[in-house]
């Protein structure tokens, strides 16, 4: 049994050498310039404001879009291999898409409802 999982060890232990590597690499031959710009926050190139800085308040749209993103996202994750295998499945497997579909629905709607599809 461990000659079948050799290679993939041994293509684990480069992937870690490699990575190690290069960060031990880039530590010893970068310049080290620290400057009062690196230790700024980055806003895109705008100076930041001292609300950003200090945690103020986020709309609510953008956890509510980052919310329908990850629904849309997890349902293609499981509905795409459904759709492959969809002649190859039974009865029972087609009622357990259908539970899923509806229960991945309840955040949709409920992002329906905040408002989260309407932008201004």
């Amino acid at each position: 049994m461990s000659q079948t999982y050799l290679p993939l060890l041994m293509f684990l232990a480069l992937g870690l050498l490699f990575a190690g590597g290069s960060v031990g690499t880039a530590a010893i031959v970068g310049r080290r310039t620290y400057n009062r710009a690196k230790a700024e926050a980055y806003e895109c190139g705008i100076q930041p404001t001292p609300q950003a800085r200090d945690g103020g308040r986020i709309p609510i749209k953008y956890y509510l879009t980052a919310m329908l993103f990850i629904v849309f996202d997890v349902e293609v994750l499981f509905l795409y291999p459904f759709a492959v295998a969809f002649d190859q499945v039974g009865l029972f497997s087609l009622m357990a898409m259908v539970l899923f579909l509806v229960v991945v629905s309840v955040p949709f709607v409920y992002e329906w409802s905040r408002g989260g599809l309407e932008w201004d």
